[in-house]
Order: C-alpha cells, then sequence, then structure tokens
C-alpha cells in the first residue's frame, strides 16, 4: 500500500470514528426505557404486578395505536401544545423583560424582587380557583396559569445571570467607548445568553407542567383532558398514554428550542461542548 492510500485511509477513519462515536452516544439514551420496559412487560406476563393497574408497554401501544388512527391524539396534542406555546411567550417573554431590569436597576430589583420571590414558592393549583375566577373556564385563564409557571424561572435565571457579570468586562466597554446599545449587544448579551436559554428550557418544562393543571380547568380537549378521562374511567393505559405523550412532546420541544440557540453558543468552550470537540 503506496503512502498517498495509507494516509486517505487513515484520514477516512479519523472522520468515521467521531461520527460513529455521536451515534452510539445518541442511541445510549434508549437503553433504559427499553430496559424498564421490557421488565414491566415480563412483569405483567408473570403475575407479578397487576396489568389493570400497570398497564403493559404492549397494551399502552395499543392504546396510543388507536389513538393515532382514529386522530384523536393530533387533536389533543395540538389544542396542549398550542396552550404551551402561547403560554411560554408571554410568560418568557414578561420574564426576561422584569429580569433584566431587575438585575440592571437597584430600585426596580428592591421594589419588585421580594414580592415575585414570595410568589414563586406558590403551587401551580393554587392559583387555578383565582383564574378561574378572573377569566372564566377558558383559554385565557389555561394561558395566564402556564405563562405563570414559565416566568418564574426565566426570570430568576435572567436576574442571576445579568447580576453575575463581571463589572471588569463592563468598564472594558466603558474605556472603548461604547454606546448602551453597544454594550448591550456585543457586552451583556453574550455573557447572559448561556443563562438565558438554560432558563428558558427549565420554562419550558414548567410549561408542560402546568398545562396539566391547567386542562384541569374544565378543558374538553388536550392531553390533559386525556388523563381526566383515563381517571375517570378507569383506564390506566389511557392515563399512561397521556403521560407518555407529555413526556415525548415536552423532550422533544426542549430538543427544539436547544438546538435553535445552539448556533448562537458556539463561541463557548466548557463541558457542554467537550464532548462534541
Amino acid at each position: 500500500m503506496s503512502d498517498t492510500t495509507l494516509t486517505h485511509a487513515r484520514a477516512e477513519t479519523a472522520s468515521g470514528s467521531p461520527r460513529r462515536a455521536f451515534a452510539w452516544k445518541g442511541w445510549i439514551g434508549l437503553i433504559l426505557p427499553v430496559i424498564l420496559a421490557i421488565g414491566l412487560e415480563w412483569g405483567v406476563r408473570a403475575g407479578w404486578l397487576e396489568g389493570r393497574f400497570t398497564p403493559p408497554p404492549s397494551k399502552i401501544a395499543g392504546t396510543l395505536g388507536e389513538l393515532f388512527a382514529s386522530g384523536e391524539w393530533f387533536r389533543h396534542a395540538l389544542a396542549t401544545g398550542w396552550r404551551v406555546a402561547i403560554g411560554f411567550v408571554f410568560g418568557a417573554g414578561a420574564g426576561i423583560v422584569l429580569g433584566t431590569l431587575s438585575g440592571a436597576v437597584p430600585m426596580i430589583r428592591r421594589l419588585i424582587d421580594p414580592t415575585i420571590q414570595a410568589l414563586r414558592a406558590v403551587p401551580s393549583i393554587a392559583w387555578v380557583p383565582l383564574f378561574i375566577l378572573w377569566f372564566g373556564i377558558f383559554e385565557t385563564s389555561k394561558i395566564t396559569l402556564i405563562a405563570v409557571g414559565v416566568f418564574f424561572p426565566v426570570y430568576l435565571g435572567v436576574l442571576g445571570a445579568v447580576l453575575s457579570i463581571d463589572r471588569k468586562v463592563i468598564e472594558v466597554g466603558r474605556v472603548f467607548r461604547l454606546s448602551k446599545l453597544e454594550t448591550g449587544r456585543r457586552i451583556l448579551l453574550p455573557a447572559t445568553l448561556p443563562a438565558l436559554v438554560t432558563s428558558l428550557r427549565a420554562g419550558l418544562g414548567l410549561g408542560w407542567m402546568f398545562v396539566v393543571a391547567a386542562e384541569i380547568m374544565g378543558a374538553s380537549e388536550g392531553l390533559g383532558f386525556l388523563l381526566v378521562d383515563g381517571q375517570q374511567v378507569g383506564r390506566s393505559d389511557l392515563i399512561v398514554s397521556a403521560i407518555l405523550s407529555f413526556a415525548f412532546l415536552g423532550f422533544l420541544t426542549d430538543a427544539l428550542l436547544a438546538a435553535a440557540t445552539r448556533p448562537y453558543l458556539r463561541w463557548r468552550d466548557d463541558l457542554s461542548t467537550a464532548e462534541k470537540a
């Protein structure tokens, strides 16, 4: 074998190895769910678990197949996803604005932060009666509840990011006589962006949690409605199917948000980027 051929072979091996490693890392996350599903199926078939209350994966797959075939799953998933999307936009927007103002202006922080921190401890279900009284049982109350759930982690993340900015970096901007707009764009935004993305992902996760409480208010469609319906008719397979649907959609939207923001974080050199290097 010539030196040129050997060099090309080594190059192909070096370039192909990371791809194979990346593919393996992508699939490794399925190992635990598959093991749990096999164990659950085996436990029900062996009689160790009561299939009525702990439905085996085969029955859950059949229920999901029926929901897909009838189009019900898409109708309920679309209704829930729309509520989460609208609530996320309003909640995240308010969290970014108030978090930035509270972090940048001490007077505003002293004015609003104690109240927000106190309200942050209120359970989601405690807001339900008040929002029904204020907005009724229709979409406004549901979206408001989801927005409240999204708001708190986004506000807290943005506030912490702004307060953690190194003052020396801001002084460098002043030395170079950057305007306030340039300082925000070239210094403050890159410094807070990683924490902002993390807080947005946390807020999105809470949005999916709060939508369950929102749809218990009296929704006629949505994955939360499927949960209540399954509980009322005593169908544990329908309940678990709705739970798995929440898990899938929550994972999918989180992955999409992470992928959409990844190009803006390529400049980082930390543990989050070490595996991809």
